[in-house]
């Protein structure tokens, strides 16, 4: 009898509470191998901090994190995990150019130091549309430009799943469709995502399952088409976050 593969990602029993406040209670989320999964919600819903609670960035009260069948560990799970959250505000700062920071991606791989011009990164600035501002300073740049950015920086060590929040925020339809284009090529591969949206929009026909979250619980684990309706005087499932939200304000949920 042939073994089921071990899902890209298990969160089980996942309780998560900040400043006091029970963001999450009791969630299941599960991702498996080759599969791509939106989760959606309104603000405060708690999108956001389960994707932080399920790459290890916030601690859990409760429960438990597994990818591909062994327990979380942030010293391991660079080589298999890609990571972009909703803003990077630790970049915002520092006269790095786009090469330098998709670089740094590297530094966490088991490999001490990158090569200095490591063909993995042109290859990942390449996949995001970059290529023609590599030397330009992370300062310099639209928060569009540095969303790509970060996306490259999260692939360059060619992870097996990824996992994004609010990818398409801030950038113009044309990159979307490049996003969105890059992502199904991605799935293609066999690359798990998992990602927040704002709105399902072009990638509507390449989600396998929709997660919705409100006011911390699962309400809703299928097919898109089936997703839950809020009612009119709720906040849209699929509301954007503020930027007060993203900028690493643990006890604001998203």
């Amino acid at each position: 009898m042939t073994t089921a593969p071990s899902p890209a990602l298990d969160v089980h029993g996942a309780s998560v509470r900040l400043g006091g406040a029970a963001i999450l209670q009791d969630v299941d989320l599960t991702v498996r191998a080759g599969e791509t999964v939106a989760l959606l919600g309104a603000n405060g819903s708690g999108k956001s901090t389960l994707l932080r609670a399920a790459v290890g960035v916030v601690p859990m009260e409760s429960g438990r994190v597994e990818l591909f069948g062994s327990p979380l560990d942030r010293r391991r799970s660079h080589d298999v995990l890609g990571y972009v959250p909703q803003d990077s505000p630790e970049f915002g700062s520092i006269p790095a150019t786009a090469r330098e920071v998709v670089t740094s991606g590297l530094l966490s791989s088991r490999a001490w130091f990158p090569r200095p011009y490591d063909p993995r990164v042109k290859t990942a600035l390449e996949a995001v549309g970059m290529a023609d501002l590599t030397r330009r300073p992370i300062t310099r740049m639209s928060g569009g430009q540095r969303r790509r950015v970060m996306i490259a920086r999260a692939l360059v060590r060619d992870p097996r799943l990824l996992v994004l929040d609010e990818p398409f925020a801030g950038v113009d339809l044309g990159t979307q469709q490049l996003l969105a284009q890059l992502f199904r090529d991605l799935a293609t591969r066999g690359v798990s995502i998992l990602v927040v949206l704002h709105e399902i929009g072009m990638l509507e026909q390449d989600i396998d399952r929709a997660v919705v979250l409100d006011h911390g619980h699962v309400i809703h684990d299928g097919a898109v088409a089936d997703r839950p309706l809020m009612d009119p005087g709720h906040e849209h499932p699929h509301t954007d976050l503020t930027a007060h939200d993203c900028l690493g304000q643990e006890i604001h949920p998203a």
